[in-house]
């Protein structure tokens, strides 16, 4: 009996061991500044309801990239995380190595197809199965303005090219620094996403979707180089290696008048109790309106053991719920992933985000974005942030930087 005894508690604890680690997700990602992390915070504390722990994997870094190498370290190690944060042509990368798990029941079951947008089911789909949830669209052609210095400098939003510069110069003239920005190589990239595109939509999709070597080597595209080097010159000195929520602090604290960057900045202003119209102004990069250019986080499922398969399906059908969509999107400052979440409880920057994006995608004005890996694979994408950061620092002139675009391009392909 008391072998009996003894041999039944061991495969109760057993089976206890096996319930416990099917009950928890780990989670590798890069979202560590403030406003992120109490984003993520929804989507941790909706799976502790569930019954699901959550075992945290942060790797800091805002465009992914040390995230990427850790991740590429566990993988070969034989040791997958159970959920990963993931961008654009990366996912791709990793599905077509065969790391990813298959979500279809999950997907089927709850009818992803009818309200996801095919932008990016092209990059939660793999060979037609689906690989990833997707989490939100952030849209990268913004721009954060200080409510009280932009009122001292007139109040006007600028529209064109030429009244952003007449701003800056005005923000200048007070004393700020004009350009709140960090130097690392993905923030250039999104600050050049925008100034291209408000060279023209098609000048975008062929330069950075295309590829096309006459447009990369264009006098427009020494035009949009031009412009870098004079909003280089709107930049404070110390502005190499700074991440990109403390370029928005800068802004928020009113050191500074504006910031590019994409709509994970107004998790920064949100969480620092700043509100959209009072404190902060949020606009499409001059020249870009109705146009918009997108990223959108999504969690690759790697392929993990089967006991660990149903807390990972239950992280996937948690991601699309409609509620938590609302909930997630409203701290994290970006849209939905779903087309059909209402606009309610989003502020007057959600709601603009949110009619964007719809107008946006019904009148074929939705680009994935150069900067954050959803215009082209990541080998291009290194090679033209590498052109952009050595032309925006001075080590190249424009003349050259085109040179240098086209057979960078040229040899990732």
């Amino acid at each position: 009996m008391r072998k009996f005894l003894t041999t039944t508690a061991v495969a109760f604890t057993m089976m206890a061991g096996i319930a416990q680690a099917a009950e928890n997700v780990e989670v590798l990602h890069w979202w560590t500044s403030g406003g992120e992390a109490a984003a993520l915070d929804v989507l941790k504390k909706d799976l502790e309801s569930k019954g699901i722990s959550w075992t945290d994997m942060p790797v800091a870094g805002g465009g992914g990239t040390e995230a990427m190498t850790v991740l590429r370290a566990r993988v070969t190690a034989g040791n997958a995380p159970t959920a990963v944060q993931m961008l654009g042509f990366d996912i791709l990368d990793w599905a077509k190595e065969g790391a990813l798990g298959n979500l279809d029941d999950t997907a089927s079951k709850e009818g992803w197809d009818k309200v996801i947008p095919a932008a990016l089911q092209k990059f939660s789909k793999y060979d037609g199965h689906w690989i990833a949830a997707p989490v939100n669209v952030h849209s990268t052609n913004w721009l954060w303005i200080n409510k009280a210095a932009l009122d001292k400098a007139g109040g006007k939003e600028p529209a064109s090219w030429d009244e952003l510069i007449a701003l800056l110069d005005k923000f200048k003239e007070q004393g700020i620094t004009p350009v709140a920005h960090g130097g690392q190589p993905w923030q250039d990239a999104t600050i050049f996403d925008g100034v291209v595109l408000s060279l023209g939509d098609d000048f975008y999709k062929k330069a950075f979707i295309d590829l096309d070597p006459a447009t990369l080597g264009s006098d427009k595209m020494k035009e949009a180089f031009d412009r870098m080097t004079k909003l280089r010159s709107y930049v404070d000195d110390n502005f190499s290696g700074r991440d990109w929520n403390l370029a928005s602090s800068m802004v928020i604290e009113g050191k500074a008048g504006v910031q590019f960057m994409g709509d994970w900045a107004k998790g920064e202003f949100i969480k620092a109790g700043k509100k959209p119209g009072e404190d902060f102004v949020c606009m499409r990069f001059p020249g870009t309106q109705g146009a918009v250019t997108f990223n959108s986080d999504q969690f690759a499922m790697f392929k993990v053991a089967a006991d660990k398969v149903p807390a990972q399906l239950a992280m996937a059908s948690a991601i699309e719920s409609p509620t938590f969509q609302s909930a997630f999107n409203v701290v994290k400052g970006s849209a939905p992933a779903r087309t059909d979440v209402p606009d309610t409880a989003f502020d007057a920057c959600g709601k603009k985000a949110i009619a964007d994006l719809a107008d946006a995608d019904k009148n074929g004005r939705l680009y994935g974005s150069m900067a954050h890996g959803h215009a082209n694979p990541a080998a291009v994408k290194n090679a033209i942030y590498d052109v952009v950061t050595r032309q925006f620092n001075g080590e190249l002139s424009s003349e050259d930087a085109v040179k240098e675009l086209v057979s960078a391009v040229e040899g990732a392909k």
